[in-house]
């Protein structure tokens, strides 16, 4: 607990605070697509294979998401500012590895160390919402993050595409790692003066075994699905990812041991026995699964198939941060009322996106112009934009104070497996189409019609599980005690 002062000078530097971790979270999230558009001229230049290239893109989202849980229960126990700042500092010294990365193992190598340290300092950002903001605050907070995510989702690639194309300071594709450097720089020394330290009240302590076992579990399921393919999928492969299984009910008994035994566990129980935070996960990984590899594979069919140049490519992609721009106020100003009828409208939106982009890549074939693109993945846009922002303050807005780092860290690890499965479920299908060969590449164009079935159908699964959601994001405590309260969550810092 802390003095008066402390939480005033915290609720006063609330929106500043945000800020500084909200420009890290943004780094960290056009880090994760900036290289999908960059990726043919990467392999290029190292001598990368398919499985290589999809190392690079879901090892970051793997190791993200391993190190999510245990970074957000780690700001709980030993502070969020401190984690955050090594978090951000490591980040930082990944990305110049990623960009003196000699060979593609390095490389690699060097991006699941980038997933590890964003895994401690992404949890802190959705921490300080619940900590400094007043519930009544809270939903716009989560809509600007909500925001921020989705226009990284195709800033990246055209990020990368500017770089690229136009081979900045003579660094080629290199530059899209080291532009992290001055980025994370200016973070670190933001969050340094400008974010409030706090951690869990009571003594927690760090769940190493939980750590092993979710580790294990998330493991299990992700090495098959990127490696599968290109091993023939063995028999040791498959019993691997039966294994997660077990390893998932395991982990899911320990956690209740521990809660009991003295309330540390990583994952609280009470967490997974709040309706609307599950259903709200479950929706999270179904359309991250779909975003994050719907723009792997365009980005393939473009470059490759068509032999577009990495800028054009991200230009087709234009339309989809306008949708979310044209539509993402409407939902912050009625998601607290109708999250649900919103959320379950932008889905189907998605959906509809999707199916859209297949009939005119059907129809038009490899003669097809920018716009005819460009057209349905503005759609997306405007679906993405009604549902992002309500999904994350639906899925954060029943769990208390206490609990803000591990349920951050739960949320965005969910979200991260969700991309890296979806990419690699969506690489080994479109794979597996357009087989090996000098013809492979050809072949990667007519290939993405069929895989973007899967797409629509995860955007469309999505849409049909909102009717189980809360049918508002309004909180609980969003009242005149729970305003109280939310005034009195900046106080919750250390003393020290």
């Amino acid at each position: 607990m802390t003095d008066d002062r402390t939480a005033r000078r915290a609720a006063q530097h609330r929106w500043p605070a945000f800020a500084v971790v909200l420009a890290a979270a943004f780094m960290d999230l056009v880090d994760g697509t900036i290289v999908s558009i960059a990726m043919p001229r990467v392999q290029d230049d190292l001598g990368a294979g398919y499985a290589a290239a999809q190392w690079v893109l879901a090892g970051y989202s793997l190791a993200f998401a391993l190190a999510l849980i245990p970074g957000g229960r780690l700001g709980d126990v030993y502070g969020r500012k401190r984690v955050f700042l090594v978090g951000i500092a490591g980040f930082t010294l990944a990305s110049a590895a990623c960009g003196a990365a000699p060979n593609a193992e390095v490389l690699i190598a060097s991006r699941l160390l980038q997933g590890l340290m964003a895994g401690l300092m992404v949890p802190q950002v959705l921490s300080v919402v619940m900590i400094v903001f007043a519930p009544r605050e809270r939903p716009r907070a989560f809509a600007v993050y909500g925001t921020v995510l989705s226009l990284a989702n195709v800033g990246g690639p055209l990020l990368g595409a500017l770089f690229t194309e136009y081979d900045v300071l003579g660094l080629h594709w290199r530059a899209i790692f080291y532009v992290n450097v001055p980025l994370g720089v200016a973070a670190f020394l933001g969050a340094l003066w400008l974010m409030p330290e706090s951690r869990a009240a009571g003594r927690l302590r760090l769940d190493l075994p939980g750590v092993a076992l979710i580790a294990a579990a998330s493991f299990a399921v992700m090495y098959p699905l990127i490696q599968g393919r290109e091993q023939g999928w063995p028999v040791w492969m498959l019993a691997l990812l039966a294994a997660s299984a077990p390893l998932l009910l395991l982990f899911g008994a320990a956690q209740r041991r521990r809660d009991r035994a003295d309330g540390s566990a990583l994952v609280p129980p009470a967490l997974l026995r709040q309706k609307p935070f599950v259903l709200g996960l479950v929706v999270l990984l179904a359309v991250f699964s779909g975003l994050a590899s719907f723009f792997l594979v365009l980005s393939y069919a473009l470059q490759l198939g068509l032999g577009w140049s990495p800028l054009r490519t991200a230009l087709a992609g234009l339309g989809y941060p306008v949708g979310i721009l044209l539509t993402t106020g409407f939902a912050q100003r009625y998601g607290a009322v109708h999250g649900r009828r919103l959320t379950g409208a932008g889905l189907a939106v998605m959906t509809a996106g999707v199916v859209l982009l297949i009939a005119v890549m059907n129809a038009a074939g490899p003669g097809i112009a920018l716009w005819q693109v460009a057209a349905p993945i503005a759609v997306m846009g405007l679906g993405m934009g009604l549902c992002v922002s309500i999904l994350t303050g639906v899925v954060l807005a029943g769990v208390p104070e206490r609990d803000a780092g591990a349920g951050s860290g739960v949320t965005n690890a969910v979200l991260q497996l969700g991309a890296a499965a979806g990419i690699a479920v969506v690489g080994t299908v479109q794979f597996a189409l357009t087989g090996g060969g000098p013809e492979a590449a050809s072949r990667m164009y007519d290939s993405a019609s069929t895989t973007f079935w899967y797409n629509a159908a995860v955007f469309l699964l999505a849409a049909l599980l909102t009717p189980l959601l809360p049918r508002s994001t309004r909180a609980a405590g969003d009242g005149p005690r729970g305003r109280s309260a939310g005034r009195q969550g900046a106080a919750a810092h250390d003393p020290s």
